[in-house]
């Protein structure tokens, strides 16, 4: 008698907390350590900022492009940010990889997590807690790419981001980054270890 092999099945890891919390950082960090999965690429409808590039950082579109994909289903999730420039997370990209055997890592805003929980309920998420309201706003200072009132907004919606953890699968304390990393890589193993048929992924 043959039993399955199993433990290899690709996975949509999504990573949402507020600002602030170090998503970004943990996902380069991941990425290092496990080619096998590639960072989901946003599209987006702001002008791209220097040393951007499109279909590397971005797919940069415009606002009626972007509005018919929204019509299209076309997104996973989407949302204008500030009331300014939308962003959202396409379904193709999720769905072209998986075909090639790969992985994907998103990160997001509680927000966008909340759609894609609806969008694609086999997804993890993974909420990513940093170590504190003092960290969070050192953090963004030292991004130095915001103004004194966006710094505020972000930290008022940072309050308000915590309070949602409880409907994550996952929670990593961002602390010590090699530490939220190996935290990050047995979250995958756990989900790639479960009985076939517990967690298909459909696009």
């Amino acid at each position: 008698m043959s039993y399955p092999v199993h433990g290899d099945q690709t996975v949509f890891l999504v990573l949402s907390g507020p600002s602030g919390a170090g998503k970004s950082t943990l996902i380069s960090s991941f990425l290092r350590r496990r080619p096998e999965f590639v960072r989901c690429i946003s599209v987006t409808t702001r002008q791209p900022r220097p040393g951007e590039r499109h279909g590397i950082d971005y797919f940069f579109t415009t606002t009626d492009e972007f509005n018919r994909m929204v019509l299209d289903g076309a997104f996973l999730e989407h949302a204008q940010v500030f009331g300014q420039h939308s962003y959202g997370t396409p379904r193709s990209f999720v769905a072209e990889n998986f075909a090639a055997g790969r992985s994907v890592i998103k990160d997001v805003d509680v927000q966008g997590a909340i759609q894609i929980r609806r969008s694609f309920p086999t997804a993890v998420q993974v909420f990513v807690v940093p170590p504190s309201r003092e960290e969070i706003e050192r953090r963004l200072r030292t991004r130095a790419t915001e103004g004194e009132e966006a710094i505020r907004r972000r930290l008022s919606e940072a309050q308000l981001e915590l309070m949602q953890w409880a409907e994550y699968d996952y929670l990593v304390y961002n602390g010590d980054l090699e530490v939220a990393v190996d935290d990050v890589a047995a979250v995958v193993r756990a989900e790639q270890l479960k009985a076939p048929g517990r967690g298909t992924h459909r696009v």
